[in-house]
């Protein structure tokens, strides 16, 4: 099985924390073992620290102020998702024959042509504007479908019901 990271670009602190946060989470809850945050923010950290120290699993958020380092040292496969690549389905068997763990390049602004250049992979999840969350969650879910069902372990856990929120929290 492939190992699955995220290198989150141009976050913008004033602006894109909510989002940063929720592309962080989903890269967790479907998989991922880490993100690489650009423009280092603590209340992003801060906040997905939590959720993994209360939801358990593995996942490890680590800034960087230098993305471009991350990309050019990683032997994994560069798949930048952005809604002027390649339409997903028709490369998905493509990536998922891979043999490579994969970094996925998500960006908050305009993402720097080098990102583009870099790529093994520049994949769009549709054509159209739409959130970097619902594309890295489609991407992970399409080259592995089961990632979202995934065991995390925690001091608190989420148990299925249909009528009503129920959770369960170790002693």
């Amino acid at each position: 099985m492939n190992n699955y990271e995220i290198l989150r670009i141009g976050h913008r602190p004033e602006r894109d924390k909510r989002i940063t946060t929720h592309v962080a989470l989903t890269a967790r809850a479907f998989g991922a073992s880490k993100i690489f945050l650009s423009n280092p923010d603590s209340r992003v950290i801060n906040s997905v620290e939590d959720v993994v120290n209360k939801f358990g699993g593995n996942f490890k958020i680590i800034p960087t102020e230098n993305p471009k380092k991350v990309v050019k040292s990683s032997s994994s496969l560069i798949v930048h998702l952005t809604m002027f690549g390649l339409p997903l389905d028709d490369i998905l068997d493509d990536i998922k024959s891979s043999e490579q763990d994969i970094l996925f390049i998500v960006g908050a602004e305009k993402v720097p042509p080098w990102v583009f250049e870099s790529a093994d992979y520049n994949v769009a999840v549709g054509n159209q504007p739409h959130s970097e969350v619902a594309a890295l969650a489609v991407a992970l879910n399409s080259i592995s479908p089961i990632s979202y069902n995934t065991k995390f372990d925690g001091k608190i856990s989420v148990v299925p019901s249909a009528t009503h929120r129920v959770m369960h929290e170790e002693d």
